[in-house]
């Protein structure tokens, strides 16, 4: 197979899934990584994939977000195993503040309705989860609501979460890699993620090894801000070593 055809495959096959990575392309086509590696730099200098830690993307889905509904119905097995061994992060009698992500209201979801904790969110579905726990002191920030995460934003929320100090924060990302830390498609999104983290002794990072490599417009945060993160065994091996390295503890369920 000649290059540009080769090239145009792994166009195809970023523009079905997503995502491509280097190793994978490389089997798939019986190329070495380095073989792989110009043919993403091509794409990249035509303007029709961006390069990302391991792989590429196409171009424009670095702003790429997809809604709730979405989000919720992707990787939901890994969600619901991460979800229920971050119930051991919990503090007894403590406080939390859970961030706005699929797999943090699966976390919201499964604590138990006899459960004392004081809790604070900005995401409108965790706090609509926690409504009816009695034993919950729930605090909801406010702000500009974006509709597509149903999250607070904005110079209220900012302000919110400046005035606390919590025992832990749960945190989700939209991609996370070792070198350049976490991101989310939204500038605002990622303003009240960092202040979250600011306002929180211990950062626990859930997020299912399909992030993993994945850039997007907005930075939040390094690993070095996050103590555990609770993911599942897709995370390639190397990943997590280097993801380790920063200090965080990694965690797979």
């Amino acid at each position: 197979m000649y290059a540009p055809e080769r090239q145009q495959e792994i166009l195809r096959l970023a523009r079905e899934a997503g995502r491509v990575d280097v190793l994978s392309l490389a089997d798939q086509f019986q190329v070495t990584a380095e073989t792989v590696r110009r043919d993403l730099k091509a794409l990249d200098r035509a303007g029709l994939v961006r390069r990302v830690h391991g792989g590429a993307i196409p171009a424009g889905r670095l702003d790429f977000e997809p809604d709730l509904t979405e989000r919720e119905a992707t990787a939901a097995d890994e969600k619901d195993r991460i979800a229920a061994a971050a119930l051991a992060e919990l503090p007894d009698g403590g406080s939390i503040v859970l961030d706005a992500g699929s797999t943090v209201a699966r976390l919201a979801a499964a604590i138990p309705v006899d459960t004392a904790l004081t809790v604070v969110t900005h995401a409108l579905p965790v706090a609509a989860r926690l409504a009816d726990h009695t034993g919950i002191d729930l605090h909801l920030v406010g702000g500009r609501v974006r509709h597509r995460t149903r999250a607070a934003v904005d110079a209220w929320a900012l302000r919110a979460y400046a005035e606390i100090r919590a025992d832990v924060l749960f945190l989700a990302t939209n991609g996370f890699t070792a070198e350049g830390g976490l991101t989310t498609p939204d500038l605002a999104e990622a303003a009240v993620k960092r202040a979250a983290m600011a306002a929180a002794r211990r950062v626990v990072l859930l997020a299912d090894s399909a992030k993993a490599g994945q850039e997007h417009f907005a930075r939040f945060g390094s690993f070095a801000d996050v103590d555990l993160l609770i993911t599942d065994p897709g995370l390639a091996p190397a990943e997590k070593a280097a993801i380790e390295a920063a200090g965080t503890e990694v965690v797979l369920v």
